[in-house]
């Protein structure tokens, strides 16, 4: 490669950094569309991962609705242009070699923003990233894609590193396993239902979020 060349390529590498650092520093949460129906309240509180202060449950409806409106109209003007900033890094990346690239998101970068980006590619360029991700920082920008494009993007990976995935997100997050399970394809299922220990009595399932998806993982098991 000539040396004019190397340089360009370093110039975009710092570029791509600087600009993850932006991220960084400005948007520590990342607002997720397009999961499971939630109420504003629980949308509300995707943003934190954590159980809603005693104040607001204390609220008026209609209180706590003004209150999260105005900290959502103070999140969209403290992060205007973000999405079309995720659009250009998801870009540029497609021209960087995957071996640049995924070391500088798993040191630098957060989950929550490398899911932004991954938000931005096609399902194809995500599941590039997604086979080489080390799979605990992969298990952790998962937790900020939408369940139905997580799908997809193991529906497309490669089997052995799709397997390892569902078994790890079982032990460590079930719940977030068979969310993503109500979207994913017969052959990813089966390894669900291959990999999954599900509740044992029918009284478990009154009431529990994940009732239909565990009967068909039931179904499947015979």
């Amino acid at each position: 490669m000539r040396p004019y060349r190397s340089l360009d390529l370093q110039a975009v590498v710092k570029t791509i950094a600087s600009c993850f650092h932006f991220f960084l520093i400005n948007c520590g949460y990342h607002s997720v569309k397009g999961r499971d129906a939630m109420n504003d309240t629980e949308h509300a509180l995707e943003w934190t991962n954590q159980p809603m202060p005693d104040v607001l449950q204390e609220l008026h409806p209609s209180q706590q609705r003004k209150v999260i409106n105005y900290i959502d109209n103070l999140v969209s003007s403290k992060t205007d242009g973000l999405e079309e900033l995720y659009n250009a890094i998801a870009m540029i990346v497609k021209y960087i070699p995957h071996f640049v690239v995924i070391p500088l998101m798993v040191e630098h970068i957060k989950p929550q923003i490398a899911a932004g980006v991954c938000m931005k590619m096609s399902v194809d360029q995500a599941t590039g990233y997604a086979n080489e991700l080390p799979l605990e920082y992969f298990s952790k920008v998962s937790q900020h894609i939408e369940n139905p494009l997580m799908a997809e993007i193991l529906g497309k990976m490669k089997k052995h590193k799709a397997e390892k995935f569902i078994r790890y997100e079982l032990q460590h997050l079930p719940a977030h396993m068979l969310d993503i399970s109500k979207h994913l394809d017969k052959q990813k299922l089966e390894i669900v239902a291959k990999s999954v220990t599900l509740p044992s009595h029918e009284d478990d399932l009154v009431g529990h979020p994940h009732k239909e998806i565990i009967e068909q993982l039931r179904y499947m098991q015979g």
